[in-house]
C-alpha cells in the first residue's frame, strides 16, 4: 500500500522559454516497439524523428507518454534491455535532447513489471515516471497563469484487458482498495485546481473513442462526470492506434495512439454522442503520429501531425474562466 502523502506527487514543470510566453508539450501513445528485433518499428522511428523536429520548430517542454510504453508484456525489471532499445536508442533526434519525459502505464505495461518502470526513473535523467499518478504543475511563461496536468493509472482504476478483441472493455480493477484510493487523490486534485487557468487529465484507456476499443463503460461512470463538473479543459489518452479528437460536455477529448500501429476502422461510430467527433486519422499507409499542446494564458492550441510534419488538425480550447 501507498502511505506517501498524495501531495508529494506534484512536480512543477517551467517553460524552457524560446517559444513565446508558451508552454509546451508533446503526446504520444502506444508507442512501444516489438518484443523481437529490432524492438522497434519503422512508424516509431519515423515519429520519434518527427518528435524531434516539432520541438525544434514548435517548442517542446516534454513529452507526455500515454502508455503501452513496451508492447507487448512491458518490461521484466528495471535494466531491462527494452529501455535501451526501445526507448533510449530511439528517441535520439537532436530536438529530443535534454527533454524530460513523463510517463504514465498501459495494459500492455502492466502485463509486465510497472514499478520496474518507476524505478527506470533512478537510471535515466529524461524518464520521470514518480509514481503511478501523479500531477503536475504547469507554470505558463510572462503570466500568472497556472495549469494542471492530472496523470492517470486508467489500469489501476477499470483493470486490465488483453485488448485483442473488438471492444474489449477492461474487467475491473485488480485492487478495488487500490482503485479508490486513486479516484479519491484524482477528485482531490481536481478540488484543488479550482484556480488554475487550464486542467488537463491524461490517462491510457479513451473516454471517448470510435475506434477498435471504443468507450470505456469504467471511465464514463467514473472519469466523465468528474471531467463535466469540474470544467477540465481535455483529456488526453491513448489505447485505440489512431488519432482523434472529440468534444462533449465541454471537455475536448486528445486521443494520441499512433506512436507504433495505425488502425482506420471506426466500428465505435455509433458509441460516441452525435456530433461530437470532430477529426479522425488512422490511414494504415501513414508513418504514425502524436499531438503537440501548447498553452498560452489565451488557449490551449492541439494541433495533430503526421510524422511526415504535416498537419493534420488544430483546434484552441479557451480557458477556463478568464
Amino acid at each position: 500500500r501507498d502511505t506517501r502523502d498524495p501531495r508529494g506527487l506534484v512536480t512543477a514543470v517551467t517553460a524552457g522559454g524560446g517559444h513565446g510566453g508558451a508552454l509546451t508539450f508533446l503526446a504520444l501513445g502506444d508507442w512501444g516497439g516489438l518484443p523481437e528485433p529490432p524492438f522497434v518499428t519503422p512508424r516509431e522511428a519515423a515519429t520519434a524523428a518527427a518528435m524531434g523536429r516539432a520541438v525544434t520548430e514548435l517548442g517542446g517542454d516534454f513529452v507526455l507518454a500515454l502508455g503501452d510504453n513496451f508492447y507487448y508484456s512491458g518490461v521484466r525489471d528495471e535494466w531491462d534491455p527494452r529501455f535501451q532499445d526501445t526507448f533510449e536508442r530511439v528517441f535520439v533526434s537532436p530536438g529530443l535532447r535534454g527533454v524530460p519525459w513523463y510517463v504514465m502505464a498501459g495494459n500492455h505495461d502492466h502485463a509486465g513489471n510497472v514499478t520496474a518502470q518507476l524505478q527506470y526513473s533512478h537510471h535515466s535523467p529524461r524518464w520521470h515516471f514518480p509514481h503511478p499518478y501523479y500531477s503536475l504543475r504547469l507554470h505558463i511563461p510572462g503570466s500568472n497563469s497556472s495549469a494542471r496536468l492530472l496523470v492517470l493509472d486508467t489500469v489501476l482504476l477499470c483493470g486490465h484487458t488483453d485488448d485483442f478483441g473488438l471492444g474489449d472493455v477492461p474487467a475491473g480493477p485488480r485492487d478495488a482498495a487500490r482503485a479508490g484510493a486513486h479516484l479519491a487523490w484524482l477528485r482531490a486534485q481536481l478540488e484543488a485546481a479550482a484556480g488554475d487557468r487550464f486542467v488537463l487529465v491524461a490517462g491510457h484507456y479513451p473516454v471517448w473513442s470510435v475506434a477498435k476499443h471504443g468507450p470505456t463503460p469504467c471511465l464514463l461512470r467514473l472519469l466523465r462526470p468528474l471531467l463535466r463538473r469540474h470544467r477540465v479543459t481535455a483529456y488526453l489518452c491513448g489505447h485505440d492506434h489512431n488519432l482523434q479528437y472529440l468534444e462533449e460536455g465541454g471537455v475536448g477529448y486528445i486521443l494520441s495512439g499512433a506512436g507504433n500501429f495505425m488502425e482506420d476502422s471506426r466500428p465505435h461510430e455509433g458509441s460516441v454522442p452525435p456530433g461530437s467527433l470532430r477529426f479522425f486519422f488512422g490511414s494504415p499507409g501513414s508513418p504514425g503520429g502524436f499531438a503537440h499542446l501548447r498553452l498560452e494564458p489565451g488557449g490551449v492550441t492541439v494541433t495533430f501531425l503526421e510524422a511526415t510534419g504535416r498537419v493534420l488538425h488544430r483546434v484552441t480550447l479557451p480557458p477556463r474562466h478568464l
